[in-house]
């Protein structure tokens, strides 16, 4: 870690004007309940919130000390295992664990946007399995909500290929105006994702997330969260100050822009228009860095939660630079600076321990190993460790 650190302000180009004040990295889930691990990077005033998608592994109090470790001022997490249907109930010794580190170290409920499972899907028109997704997504709310959280966001779901576009938008809205009904969801508002748009997946046009909003009976409960990395790979085109401008204005006259509750900021390994959901790091993918500049320095994103989920490459270096060249970005002018804190963080990303290229060697030798082992041992090796990645529970859930 002091090694990438060094390399980190070697790097950094010197910067005069006043600083404004997630595969998953884990900079503190090592450390006991009652203690945390120093910072990365110090928490500065903005009012653009910008943090990551942490861990909350070990504990789901453990999610604020990995924001603070990596200077966030908003964060995502899973609120139980994004793989499993049915997860132990939140215990109150964990709710007050979590409510008193958010008091602690001064995080505003309405910068968390928790992320739902990715197994819910209320737009399949098969009945049964409709409700199996239901009962998950309420249970996600509720936990929300007994946690003091305000917000809630999640993917709309597919057609399956067995309905309509507009069928399926129907069961979606339905899903939501019940479980805004539900005294157990108490207020948390039901924030909607922009997708990549591949095959039968909702929500890859505007118009499908103003129709979805439209259906919903409490406008108060419902908004959205807008993926730049979905955007761009949809086709919504967001790489210049021109093009973010025309992006956003779309956005305001087909949806709205009062229903904007958050940002996922992840650049994109695809082309403009592939359809293809693929992250990378800031300034490191086909959206390049000036890009963010201009959605940083929006009012229209001042006080909702601006969330990375690009590539941690298990190195919390990776998003404490990313957050901290992020929050520079309102003060700076110039297009050459611009650029020299882009290699910052391209500098940073290539150098960590675990740089792409490296990976993808790893990966390799990681195939060649499990191509040694017999197929059942691996399916059973794969579960173990499934249940194990990202799950929040432990003693305390």
């Amino acid at each position: 870690m002091a090694k990438t650190r060094a390399r980190l302000a070697s790097s950094l180009p010197e910067h005069t004007e006043e600083e404004p004040q997630t595969k998953r990295v884990r900079p503190n889930t090592e450390t006991s309940r009652n203690s945390e691990a120093p910072p990365l990077r110090p928490r500065v005033d903005s009012p653009w919130k910008i943090g990551a998608h942490v861990s909350a592994a070990g504990g789901i109090e453990n999610a604020v000390s990995n924001a603070l470790a990596i200077g966030a001022n908003a964060f995502a997490l899973f609120l139980k295992s994004q793989r499993k249907w049915t997860s132990p109930d939140l215990k109150e010794t964990t709710i007050e664990a979590f409510k008193e580190r958010m008091d602690k170290h001064g995080y505003d409920p309405k910068h968390v946007l928790p992320h739902g499972s990715y197994l819910i899907n209320m737009g399949n028109p098969d009945a049964d399995k409709r409700a199996k997704s239901y009962e998950c997504f309420l249970d996600d709310l509720a936990r929300c909500s007994r946690l003091g959280l305000t917000l809630y966001n999640f993917h709309p779901g597919s057609t399956v290929g067995e309905a309509t576009t507009a069928e399926s938008i129907a069961y979606i809205a339905e899903c939501l105006n019940r479980a805004h009904q539900d005294p157990s969801t108490g207020s948390v508002v039901t924030v909607i994702e922009n997708m990549a748009g591949a095959g039968n997946i909702i929500g890859g046009e505007f118009s499908h997330l103003r129709d979805i909003v439209q259906l919903v009976e409490d406008k108060t409960r419902v908004g959205v969260c807008l993926d730049t990395c979905h955007m761009f790979a949809a086709g919504y085109d967001i790489r210049t100050k021109e093009a973010w401008e025309k992006t956003i204005s779309d956005f305001d006259s087909i949806v709205g822009i009062q229903y904007l509750r958050g940002i996922h900021l992840n650049d994109s390994m695809t082309e403009l228009g592939s359809h293809k959901d693929r992250h990378d790091n800031i300034g490191c993918g086909h959206i390049g860095f000036a890009a963010f500049r201009h959605i940083v320095s929006d009012v229209r994103t001042q006080g909702i939660p601006i969330v990375l989920e690009t590539p941690s490459l298990e190195d919390p270096e990776v998003w404490a630079t990313e957050i901290e060249m992020l929050q520079k970005a309102p003060g700076m002018s110039g297009e050459n600076i611009w650029e020299e804190h882009a290699a910052a963080i391209k500098a940073v990303v290539k150098g960590s321990g675990k740089g792409k290229g490296k990976e993808k060697e790893k990966k390799k030798k990681v195939a060649t190993k499990v191509a040694k082992v017999p197929a059942k041992a691996r399916g059973r090796k794969k579960k173990v460790q499934e249940e194990e990645e990202e799950d929040c529970s432990d003693d305390a859930h």
